[in-house]
């Protein structure tokens, strides 16, 4: 697959006639507007068709009255380089988790590389070159923020200075390294908030040589900005811990593929319960010994909404607007200002839902029809979801 430039700019781009536009917001997920108007990557307008400016589009986009969500976030992913993963020795799989809704994903470590370093110049160094590669490279379009060390010991705050200095801005999963105690944890994760390097801890049982059990008392120690895979990856905390854990922190509730099905549904009542569902992010935790799952997190939407009954509209903000959020990112909402983003989706032909939200609430997975990345677009019919009952065409414009 080529390489996406980086610098490509979509000109003027209309998106008219669109059925159902999802906001990303948890607050307002549902948006009353037909139009959207990009400018060289950007949402510059939105609203209803007669009341935007049209002319000089260089694209038009007929969205047949189907859905337009913002792009899906993975919040927890583990690349190595470019678009292969030694993990499953395979090729290709961010660009066709792009077929399935994706265009941006977060690093959590890359710990699949075949003998990564863990002597801190080393740690470093693997770092800072992730960062540098995945600023360069987008497979498919696909914006991947990579770059995040394992905490090892002997680590000291000047590390983590150097590391924010160079472009670092994500630490890898706590607990994969030799830094498991939740002391020893706490205050390397206050040292890389201090230089605004998000942090991320693991929960739950070993996953791969190397890491250990991260119980609830260390997730609560260490104080991580994100609560990595709540629900395990693989092996959960029992489900009173995980409970335990929604409540007693306030950071961010990972919830991810490759986890736990049954605590998955339990955090995100929990978070429900507990009023604070804006906490909720997904991941799909790939990829892994589970393999690389293109449409885990539209399969993650589906789960949630049909087993834990939530409102499908509530459940694509935790795929989107959520993680934008609470990552910081310029991308996952519809609002002017923000990166233009977007994936159609209609129902599936011949789900028994009849509108695209009531079959994801009877646990079905859309049909993708289109994917753009800052106003362009990478992708049409999806080549892994189902089809969709219709799929928005191009009408002018460069394809």
């Amino acid at each position: 697959m080529a390489e996406v430039a980086t610098g490509a700019k979509s000109g003027k781009v209309v998106i008219r006639n669109i059925g159902l536009l999802l906001s990303g917001d948890i607050d307002k997920p549902i948006l009353d507007a037909d139009t959207l108007v990009v400018n060289d990557g950007l949402i510059v307008a939105l609203g209803k068709e007669k009341d935007c400016d049209l002319e000089g589009a260089q694209t038009v986009i007929d969205a047949k009255k189907t859905c337009v969500a913002p792009g899906l976030i993975d919040s927890h992913v583990h690349p190595v380089f470019g678009d292969w993963t030694p993990r499953q020795s395979q090729l290709g799989w961010i660009d066709s988790t792009m077929n399935g809704g994706v265009t941006t994903m977060i690093s959590a470590g890359e710990v699949h590389l075949p003998g990564r370093p863990k002597d801190i110049v080393g740690v470093k160094a693997l770092a800072i070159t992730a960062q540098r590669a995945f600023d360069n490279f987008r497979p498919g379009g696909v914006k991947v923020l990579a770059g995040a060390p394992v905490l090892e010991k002997g680590m000291v705050e000047s590390d983590f200075k150097e590391m924010a200095e160079a472009g670092v801005g994500l630490l890898g999963e706590v607990g994969l390294g030799s830094v498991k105690a939740g002391y020893e944890a706490k205050e390397m994760v206050a040292w890389a908030r201090k230089y605004g390097i998000q942090s991320t801890i693991h929960t739950g049982g070993p996953s791969i040589p190397g890491s250990g059990l991260i119980d609830k008392d260390v997730v609560l120690e260490a104080d991580a900005d994100i609560i990595g895979h709540i629900n395990g990856g693989h092996t959960s905390l029992p489900e009173a811990h995980v409970c335990e854990l929604c409540e007693k922190s306030s950071r961010a509730i990972e919830i991810v593929h490759n986890g736990n099905e049954r605590v998955a549904i339990a955090a995100a009542k929990a978070a429900l319960d507990l009023k604070c569902p804006h906490r909720v992010i997904l991941g799909t935790d790939g990829p892994a010994g589970s393999g690389v799952q293109p449409l885990g997190i539209l399969r993650m939407v589906a789960m949630l909404s049909s087993i834990a009954n939530i409102p499908a509209e509530l459940v694509f903000c935790f795929a989107t607007g959520n993680t934008a959020r609470i990552r910081k990112l310029n991308c996952g909402l519809i609002e002017v200002g923000r990166a233009a983003d977007f994936v159609f989706m209609d129902r599936a032909q011949h789900t028994a839902g009849r509108t695209l939200l009531e079959s994801v609430q009877l646990g079905d997975i859309p049909g993708v029809g289109m994917v753009m990345i800052d106003g362009i677009v990478r992708c049409g019919r999806s080549r892994n979801t189902p089809p969709a009952t219709e799929i928005p065409v191009v009408v002018s414009g460069v394809h």
